[in-house]
């Protein structure tokens, strides 16, 4: 058995529904999301452990574990007022 790590993305979800939408830069057809972080990491791990196997089913390569790889920083833009 191997120990993949995956970086993982949570969002906020709709300001009327909470919780949180969670993506996999290394699956993209993985997308799912939980009304708590803790949650929202269950069901990512879930869903990536269901997109590995389906690759593996199809004959397809699973990729690399790439925890830490991912990173998220803050732009600002500036522009004039309409």
């Amino acid at each position: 058995m191997a120990d993949l790590r995956y970086s993982v993305v949570l969002e906020p979800g709709e300001p009327d529904e909470g919780g949180y939408v969670v993506t996999v830069p290394a699956f993209p057809e993985a997308v799912t999301e939980g009304d708590s972080v803790e949650e929202a990491l269950a069901n990512a791990r879930e869903v990536i452990e269901a997109c590995i196997l389906a690759r593996r089913d199809r004959g397809e390569a699973i990729p690399a574990a790439d925890a830490g790889a991912t990173r998220i920083e803050t732009v600002a833009i500036t522009f004039p007022a309409a």
